[in-house]
C-alpha cells in the first residue's frame, strides 16, 4: 500500500491511501471447479489430510507401514492415502531401504515436497506461454506437431510417474484399473478434474476441464499433450498402452476422454 498526498487547498492536506493493483487473476467456472476438485482429492478425507501433517512434521519421511501403524490402518489404505498426495505434489516418493533392514525390497518413503509451503493450489496455466506454443505449432505440418505435441506429454508423464513412485519405478508396478487411477488423480492434481470409467467395454480417463482453455479449441494438435501424458504416465506406472482420445471439446464434445 502507498500513501498519496492531496492538497485540497490552503492548509489543508489529506492523505489518501492507495491499494497496488492485484496481480491475481481471477478463476472462471471451469477453472475454479478444477481448483476444488484438485484440493479434494488430495484432502477430501480426514485421514488423509491428518496423515499429510504427520508427514510434514516428520524429518526423514514416513513408510506406509509407519502411517498404517500410527493411524490404525491396514498398510495397503496407508499406502493408498500417501499415493494420492504422491499424485497431488504435496508428496515426494524415495524408493530406499530402511537403516539396519536386510535383504529384501526397500521401502517407499514419502516426504513432504516443501513442509514450509502455503497451501495455496494454482492449477491456471500460463497463457502466454501456451499461446506462445500454439502460434509455434501452426508452424509445423500436422502430423510434425501431432508428433512433437505426443513426445512433450509423454516426457512429461514419465516424468510425474516417477515423482509418484519414486525412481526405482519397477518396484511398483500396478494393476491397469490402479495405474490409471493413479494418472487420473496426477491429471486432477493438474487442473483436468480428471476421473476413470468404462464405457462399451473399454477403460477411459476423462477430463471434466481442460487447462488449456480455448487455445485447445483454437489448435487442437494441442490434446496430443493431453494424450501423450496418459501414455507416459500408463507406460511407467503398467505397461506398454495404446491411449485414443474419444472425445474432446475441438471434436465438439462437452469434456476429453482418453480410451485405453
Amino acid at each position: 500500500m502507498t500513501l498519496k498526498i492531496n492538497t485540497t487547498g490552503i492548509g489543508r492536506i489529506s492523505i489518501v491511501a492507495i491499494k497496488p493493483p492485484s496481480t491475481t487473476k481471477e478463476l472462471n467456472n471451469g477453472d475454479f471447479t478444477a481448483t476444488v476438485s484438485a484440493i479434494t482429492s488430495a484432502f477430501g478425507d480426514p485421514t488423509r489430510r491428518a496423515i499429510y501433517l504427520f508427514t510434514r512434521e516428520t524429518e526423514n519421511g514416513v513408510t506406509a507401514s509407519e502411517v498404517a501403524e500410527k493411524f490404525e490402518l491396514h498398510p495397503n489404505v496407508a499406502r493408498h492415502h500417501l499415493d494420492k498426495l504422491a499424485a497431488g505434489g504435496y508428496l515426494e516418493v524415495e524408493v530406499a531401504r530402511n537403516d539396519g533392514a536386510g535383504a529384501g525390497r526397500p521401502s517407499k518413503h514419502y516426504r513432504a515436497t516443501n513442509p514450509n509451503q502455503t497451501l495455496e493450489f494454482p492449477v491456471r496455466s500460463d497463457d502466454l506461454v501456451l499461446s506462445l506454443l500454439g502460434k509455434a505449432l501452426t508452424l509445423l505440418t500436422p502430423q510434425a506437431a501431432t508428433l512433437m505435441a505426443e513426445e512433450v506429454g509423454q516426457q512429461y508423464g514419465r516424468a510425474m510417474a516417477t515423482s509418484l513412485t519414486g525412481y526405482d519405478i519397477t518396484t511398483t508396478q500396478r494393476s491397469l484399473r490402479s495405474a490409471m487411477q493413479a494418472v487420473a488423480d496426477a491429471l486432477t492434481a493438474h487442473g483436468f478434474a480428471a476421473h476413470t470409467d468404462q464405457r462399451n467395454n473399454q477403460l477411459r480417463i476423462v477430463n471434466n476441464h481442460c487447462p488449456f482453455g480455448e487455445l485447445a479449441i483454437e489448435h487442437p494438435v494441442i490434446c496430443a499433450v493431453d494424450r501423450g501424458m496418459v501414455k507416459g504416465m500408463l507406460t511407467a506406472l503398467y505397461g506398454e498402452t495404446n491411449p485414443e482420445l474419444s472425445s474432446s471439446l475441438p471434436m465438439g464434445d462437452t469434456f476429453c476422454a482418453t480410451t485405453i
